[in-house]
């Protein structure tokens, strides 16, 4: 079932065009990432589907039911963490679900247990490293009512091996929980680790030019990373995203 369909949405800024009748669907439970050039309106249309900015045509539904300029429809996930320092852990975890309701404590603090923040639960953001403010944040998005999650580049700002620890660990809660996600990243390896499909997207004005349906069988371990196929994969996307760019 389609939870995010996207029908022939345009926008632009002045006469700069940054998104041309763009298609694009998201089905239930699946894991989605987007790829592009730099500046070919990923963030944009992130801000679309959120209901920041309007779409000059087309139509933005969520579980059928049309969200253009409609916000709250979603669950997003910023670079940076965005936790309010005034508040705990286990505070900014249920942040989401005092907006919306209904709130449920016992799994926000089951969720952080499991994200080995146990210690911390009544700690506060400056108390925390990089990686542990994402965990927070990705666990308030992971528990907010939306049917739909929005990562804009969620790791973009960790070291490679805390971010490899944060892609495994996002993949083994996900795993548990299944909630459809939208995922920006610029890291093809992050994409195909975690992805079910990866959507290729033109420069500006951008539209889909690739949906690839990958193969790999869950639960993923590291070792995929070094595995013929992945490499293959790589290669693949890779020269497709070189030809978007030239």
């Amino acid at each position: 079932m389609a939870v995010l369909t996207i029908e022939d949405v345009s926008k632009k800024f002045a006469e700069t065009e940054i998104i041309k009748h763009l298609n694009l669907q998201v089905n239930e439970g699946e894991f989605v990432s987007i790829l592009g050039p730099s500046g070919s309106g990923k963030s944009t249309l992130f801000s679309l589907i959120g209901g920041i900015l309007t779409p000059d045509s087309g139509a933005i539904m969520l579980q059928g039911e049309k969200i253009n300029s409609k916000t709250g429809s979603i669950s997003y996930m910023p670079q940076s963490p965005s936790l309010l320092p005034w508040r705990t852990v286990l505070q900014n975890v249920l942040l989401s679900q005092e907006l919306r309701g209904p709130k449920d404590e016992k799994k926000a603090e089951e969720m952080i247990e499991k994200a080995g923040l146990g210690a911390y639960i009544h700690a506060y953001p400056d108390e925390l490293s990089g990686g542990m403010k994402q965990r927070v944040s990705f666990i308030r998005a992971l528990l907010s009512p939306q049917p739909l999650i929005l990562l804009d580049e969620p790791f973009s700002a960790l070291d490679e091996l805390t971010r490899l620890d944060m892609q495994k660990w996002l993949l083994s809660i996900w795993e548990e929980n299944r909630r459809t996600v939208l995922f920006i990243t610029h890291n093809l390896e992050e994409a195909l680790f975690l992805s079910d499909r990866i959507i290729i997207l033109s420069s500006k004005p951008a539209e889909v030019v690739a949906d690839y349906k990958i193969p790999f069988k869950r639960p993923r371990a590291e070792e995929l990373f070094l595995e013929n196929e992945f490499l293959e994969w790589k290669r693949e996307i890779y020269h497709k995203i070189k030809e978007v760019m030239e």
